[in-house]
């Protein structure tokens, strides 16, 4: 079992960029936050990424793989252990989304 992400966790590029979490998911809340989807695309703030010299932050994180056995709707919710890809403008993979803090209530296969 893995904790369920949520609106208040944290999520981070490897440049240490915040994701923000917005998710379209409004019926399954954890002490009132919002679970994560699969299908979530969080935009990135503070990625100060440049290789050279030449800024090429991150812009979005894009979720490879969610739960197996959680899901609302058939849409699998995102857990802990679960990958994000971290993408710039051009949609260029720049690194794997950390995942930093999290709830402990819930948790998912």
């Amino acid at each position: 079992m893995t904790p369920i992400l949520t609106a208040t966790s944290t999520v981070l590029c490897p440049h240490l960029g915040q994701a923000q979490l917005l998710t379209s998911n409004t019926e399954w809340l954890i002490d009132g936050a919002p679970a994560l989807l699969l299908s979530d695309v969080h935009p990135i703030v503070g990625c100060i990424f440049a290789p050279g010299g030449v800024y090429t932050p991150c812009v979005t994180v894009r979720w490879l793989s969610g739960a197996t056995q959680a899901n609302l709707h058939g849409v699998p919710v995102l857990l802990q252990n679960s990958v994000g890809l971290c993408l710039n403008a051009a949609q260029v993979p720049q690194g794997q989304a950390l995942v930093v803090q999290v709830q402990t209530r819930a948790q998912g296969v």
